[in-house]
């Protein structure tokens, strides 16, 4: 009896044990997780390169487990090895995960980063602290990280009217060091160098070196359109085959720049960011529009200002005077900003306005709410406010003009300055008060262009009498900004037009980005009218370009 009670539960134990041994192969295999037991650390041990995990480098991985046993590396590469200290070279750059596995014990898995050699180019400090044009001489320092110690082929390449320190004209340099050279031009020289290591071609690399005039001249600054901002030495004497090349600032220009300006030794950037139109958000929080500060020579950029509520609030235009900088949103008015602000968010509380629409007796006259993408300024202590929709003109006041409350439309009295082109779409302006002459930029079909007056006769410019008044090309040809459909920009295809001018206070030449509605007979680029020559002459072409400012202080450089 005591048998078979034996037998009946050995039964159930050998029928569970032969479940078990046959269903062996379909149990889950448990995935080898990390193990705080096992670590390890890596270092570059090539004695020059100890902080730069390079390409060839001979990296030390250390086992610094707590866990015994037989360390195994995997290198990510396709390459493994064994023991508690190892070293390993990279063949390709990019990020590996090198992966330590203590036999029994666990794995580790980290990421290492490999970057592919690249020759590190310099310039060695300048005697006096600027590359004058034709006499100052430059010199590099090249560094190229080589643990391998492969053979290195160098190719220099030089812009044109680079001297070799012989003072002949060198474009092609195969060698380590071409010596101390020279510039025969002005601006951004682009230096090139390519190397070969081991015969493997690395990435070019290249140097702008900044090349001044020998003597002290004005500086204009433009916005490229998709670009950076430029700086140009405005050079009206320079020797004959002598190129003036713009700067390039480094600093991005933004969406749309219509306006910038220089004060002491910053330049201002207004940019009304991405809805540029007449078009405000559907949902009130598409305002992107900014204010910048860029020191002259562009080492620095801080931000004054940034727009997050509705597009209409964006800055457009500015106008300096004093401490303060003044500048317009699209819809509304005026507001004022200390120049020496930081870092503010644009809201109506802290930033009321100036002037608006309905704070001047013009509102219901001849003005109304509506586009006020255009300049703004003073001459002799009277506001011009252009305004291209829902009054057209130049609506001239002064500050004893701007009445405190807003007002219902024809409620108040006009300002006896009174509107000056009206009817028309005076996009800028500037006033030569030296010479005594009045520059502005109109963009109606079929009169648009860059036109010159005085004070007086701009009271009693029309439509019919314009063409009196127009500055040409050399060819008596009309600079016509673009106005076709399909051509603008921003959502609703807004035209930007000669959006801005700048004067040479030295010269009387007026400065302007201009884009070209004829590209085949009118390049775009920026432009300039010569009162000497009584005609507009291109200055950099193939370039569109927004807002233009002149830092008249002379200098070499910046």
């Amino acid at each position: 009896m005591k048998t078979i009670q034996k037998i009946k539960y050995l039964i159930p134990i050998c029928l569970i044990a032969v479940f078990m041994w046959n269903c062996e192969d379909d149990l889950p295999k448990v995935e080898e997780l990390p193990s705080p037991d096992v670590a390890f650390t890596y270092e570059v041990v090539d004695e020059a390169f100890q902080l730069d995990y390079y390409v060839g480098s001979n990296i030390q991985f250390i086992n610094t487990s707590k866990a015994n046993g037989e360390p195994i590396w995997d290198f990510g590469d396709g390459n493994t090895a064994q023991g508690d200290t190892v070293v390993h070279q990279y063949a390709q750059p990019g990020t590996y995960q090198v992966k330590l596995t203590i036999e029994g014990k666990g794995s580790l898995t980290q990421k290492i980063f490999i970057s592919d050699i690249k020759p590190i180019l310099t310039l060695n400090p300048i005697e006096g602290g600027i590359c004058e044009v034709l006499t100052g001489k430059v010199s590099f320092n090249v560094i190229v990280p080589n643990p391998q110690n492969l053979p290195v082929e160098y190719k220099w390449i030089f812009p044109e009217g680079t001297k070799d320190e012989n003072g002949h004209d060198i474009s092609i340099f195969e060698d380590a060091n071409p010596g101390e050279i020279t510039f025969s031009n002005v601006g951004s020289q682009k230096v090139r160098l390519q190397v070969k290591l081991g015969g493997r071609e690395l990435d070019e690399t290249s140097l702008n070196v900044p090349v001044g005039y020998n003597e002290p001249v004005p500086t204009l600054y433009y916005a490229a359109k998709d670009g950076n901002i430029m700086a140009l030495k405005l050079v009206t004497n320079a020797p004959q085959g002598m190129k003036i090349y713009p700067f390039d600032m480094g600093v991005k220009s933004g969406q749309h720049p219509l306006n910038i300006l220089f004060n002491d030794t910053s330049l201002y950037i207004l940019d009304c960011g991405k809805q540029f139109t007449y078009i405000n958000d559907a949902d009130g929080v598409l305002g992107d529009g900014r204010i910048l500060v860029m020191s002259k020579d562009g080492s620095k950029v801080e931000t004054m200002l940034t727009n997050k509520g509705a597009a209409f609030d964006d800055p457009f235009y500015g106008y300096i005077e004093g401490n303060t900088l003044y500048f317009s949103d699209r819809n509304t008015g005026i507001r004022t900003i200390k120049l020496n602000e930081r870092n503010k968010s644009l809201s109506p509380a802290e930033f009321p306005y100036y002037v608006q629409n309905a704070t001047l007796g013009y509102y219901g006259k001849g003005l109304s709410f509506g586009a006020m993408n255009a300049c703004f300024g003073k001459v002799n202590n009277v506001w011009y406010w252009c305004k291209t929709y829902h009054g057209n003109g130049i609506f001239r006041f002064t500050d004893a003009d701007i009445l405190k409350e807003p007002i219902a439309g024809g409620a108040g009295e006009a300002p006896s300055a009174g509107i000056a082109l009206e009817g028309m779409s005076p996009k800028s302006f500037v006033w030569d008060a030296k010479r005594g002459y009045f520059y502005f930029s109109i963009y109606d079909p079929g009169y648009g262009g860059l036109y010159r007056c005085t004070l007086d006769e701009l009271n009693n410019i029309k439509l019919s009498n314009l063409k009196d008044y127009k500055c040409t090309l050399q060819n008596d040809k009309m600079v016509a900004p673009i106005v076709e459909a399909g051509k603008g920009e921003g959502s609703s295809g807004e035209f930007i037009g000669i959006c801005q001018l700048a004067l040479d206070e030295t010269d009387g030449c007026v400065y302007f980005g201009y884009r070209s509605s004829d590209p085949e007979n009118i390049k775009s680029g920026l432009m300039r009218y010569n009162p000497a020559k009584r005609y507009i002459e291109p200055v950099v072409e193939g370039v569109e370009i927004y807002g233009v400012a002149i830092n008249k202080t002379p200098s070499k450089l910046f």
